[in-house]
């Protein structure tokens, strides 16, 4: 059965926040996750059976999956049942007779071989090298810093369209139950981006063909900044542009489409995060020199993060390009999550602070957050010229400075009170 603190530490920040306003208790730091899971955790009247019925059913569900406990049912109060204690039944065994052993031996296909189920290909981990020369040969003459963002953000929109499809699918089987697919709030209370009809990749793959593909993309990317305003004023919109070979798009939007990188199995082992990483090295290799803009190497920013061991409060990079640095602190506290002769302080959580002056690098560490659900406060502007975070009292700074950049302007920094 699992423990009070284990089911708290299956909520999301918002969902704390909830209760812990519902419970009138004081934290420190909002802010800061861990925080929150210890006062609930630790206050006696807050009670499981009381919390978890503010949930959605599908998001109850969600739970059960990550605690490993049985998913089934259709009544709200048999799942809260089940989380709480009463009847916990393990997840090993389902009522269609599979378990879960038995579902993770299924043979999964390689990236560019045909699934036997599907007939498309599988982009798993390891890799990422085949599927970059597979978009790279589509690149043709376009300069590698362009194409980039044709690349990445038509990768981010498939990611999107991969975990809304899979929900999607989830509630229409489950429309006896009062679900509800075309309902965005279903979607949001589980973290997923909403995808309106006109955006949905299916739309997309079906007018690869036509001279308009490009316009095509551009209202895909509008529509789901306007529904998702968490996205807003970040994805890329310029695949009209008269430059852009509109027969090569359509080529990547169906290479793009025989790559799963946003269902359950895929998120799990963060195939997307791998892809794009590779991709984001990949491109900042063939740009040289000006690719350090937005790419510190894995090994840099591995090596600043195990020095500085970030566990837990405010993690800040006033330059952060992709956002790399908030990529690996994350990775770090989750490998290190049994404790590992740290006295568990792994188990901690932190809130990512960020500034990055070029716009359209902002938009790729946008992006580089969002696919690994991390959010962060990620600002765009000159750190040194226009400080985004002035009153930010950080725990853990972690930054590669452009420090090839000679003419930054020092000379009007003299008296600025952070020197």
């Amino acid at each position: 059965m699992p423990t009070k603190r284990a089911i708290l530490d299956q909520l999301t920040a918002k969902e704390l926040r909830t209760a812990i306003d519902s419970h009138k208790l004081h934290v420190d730091d909002r802010r800061v996750r861990a925080q929150l899971v210890d006062a609930l955790a630790g206050f006696r009247k807050v009670r499981l059976d009381e919390v978890l019925p503010e949930l959605s059913r599908i998001r109850l569900k969600e739970l059960c999956r990550g605690l490993g406990l049985d998913d089934s049912g259709r009544k709200k109060a048999d799942i809260v049942a089940r989380l709480v204690g009463s009847g916990a039944v393990s997840k090993g065994i389902r009522p269609e007779g599979r378990s879960a052993a038995a579902r993770s031996a299924t043979p999964r296909s390689a990236a560019g071989t045909a699934s036997p189920e599907t007939g498309t290909q599988s982009a798993t981990t390891g890799h990422e090298a085949e599927l970059w020369r597979m978009a790279d040969a589509l690149r043709g003459s376009m300069d590698a810093a362009e194409y980039k963002h044709v690349v990445l953000g038509l990768i981010f929109l498939k990611y999107i369209s991969d975990a809304f499809e899979e929900m999607h699918a989830r509630l229409e089987g489950e429309q006896d139950e009062g679900a509800d697919p075309e309902d965005p709030d279903e979607y949001r209370a589980d973290n997923i981006f909403w995808v309106p009809p006109e955006a949905r990749w299916s739309h997309l793959k079906a007018q690869t063909r036509q001279p308009d593909i490009g316009r095509l993309v551009d209202d895909a990317m509008t529509a789901i900044e306007r529904d998702n305003p968490a996205l807003k004023d970040v994805l890329p919109k310029d695949y009209a542009r008269p430059a852009l070979d509109k027969q090569r798009l359509g080529q990547l939007v169906d290479m793009i489409s025989n790559i799963r990188v946003g269902d359950a199995d895929a998120r799990s082992k963060d195939v997307l995060g791998r892809v794009y990483e590779y991709f984001l090295s990949q491109f900042a290799s063939a740009e040289g020199k000006k690719g350090g803009e937005f790419y510190t190497p894995r090994c840099v920013v591995k090596l600043l993060v195990e020095m500085l061991e970030p566990w837990r409060g405010r993690v800040y990079d006033p330059c952060c390009g992709s956002s790399g640095m908030f990529v690996q602190s994350v990775e770090f506290i989750r490998a290190h999550a049994t404790g590992n002769g740290n006295g568990g302080r792994a188990r901690g959580d932190i809130s990512v602070y960020g500034q990055e002056s070029n716009y359209t690098t902002w938009r790729l560490a946008r992006m580089n957050l969002a696919i690994r659900g991390i959010e962060g406060q990620i600002a765009h502007g000159d750190t040194f010229h226009n400080d985004r975070h002035p009153d930010l009292r950080a725990d853990f700074i972690l930054a590669n400075p452009p420090f090839n950049v000679s003419d930054w302007g020092g000379e009007r920094l003299t008296d600025d009170k952070r020197w």
